[in-house]
Formats: C-alpha cells, sequence, structure tokens
C-alpha cells in the first residue's frame, strides 16, 4: 500500500477563523464535490502565507459560499485572506498507485474553481 495524494484544494483563500469553535475545518460543500472530500475525512492544510502546516479534519461548509474557515486552535495558525492548500490523501494498493490520478482544483480569489486537473504539471506554476 502507499499513501497518496488523493485531492487538492490550490491557493484556497482562508474567508475566516474561528478559535472559539471545536475544531477542524469548514470547506463550501460544493468545493468538497469537486475533488472528493468527504466530511470528516482528514486533511492537511498548508498556509502559503507563513509555512504552517497542520492536520485536521473537514466540516462541510454552506453550499456556494467559498467557505475557508479554520476552527478552533487551527484559527491560530491562519488569518483571513491568507493562501492555504488543502490536501487529502488515501491508501492505494502498490499495483494501483502508478495509474492513480487525483482531483486537483485551482481556486481563484473567490474559492472558485478555475481548473480542475487529475494530474499537475512538474513546472512551476505562477498565479
Amino acid at each position: 500500500m502507499r499513501h497518496m495524494m488523493s485531492a487538492k484544494l490550490h491557493r484556497a483563500r482562508v474567508t475566516e477563523a474561528n478559535l472559539n469553535y471545536v475544531g477542524s475545518i469548514t470547506i463550501d460543500e460544493d468545493l468538497m464535490d469537486a475533488v472528493g472530500v468527504l466530511a470528516n475525512e482528514r486533511v492537511q492544510v498548508v498556509n502559503n502565507n507563513n509555512g504552517a502546516r497542520l492536520e485536521t479534519y473537514v466540516i462541510p461548509g454552506k453550499r456556494g459560499s467559498g467557505t475557508i474557515c479554520l476552527n478552533g486552535a487551527a484559527a491560530r495558525l491562519v488569518q483571513p485572506d491568507d493562501r492555504v492548500i488543502i490536501i487529502a490523501y488515501q491508501w492505494i494498493a502498490n499495483e494501483d498507485a502508478r495509474e492513480h490520478q487525483p482531483k486537483v482544483a485551482i481556486l481563484n480569489d473567490k474559492n472558485e474553481i478555475t481548473q480542475l486537473m487529475s494530474t499537475e504539471p512538474a513546472s512551476t506554476c505562477i498565479f
């Protein structure tokens, strides 16, 4: 078995940081569906603004809202308008790993999908 990236929301804009919530990350349910992330799924969040990395679980947010909200202790590692990468992983049988294609969504300033890919280019993306 190999632990492979299954989904990624690239350059999501944090819309809220709620320190007083129990915990997790709230993500617009439309974005979750686009890349196949489920409620309560474990994700890694990487903050492009300060380099912070954390793991948490997903709570569905209102559809079409563009919500990306870090809750609880994770709210200390982000600020509204920070750019984050949200990555989900899954275990894949070794014999299937080379054919595996994750779902990668590139987001704009409103957290709308501008591009949906099944592979990432080897070159550097400029935004």
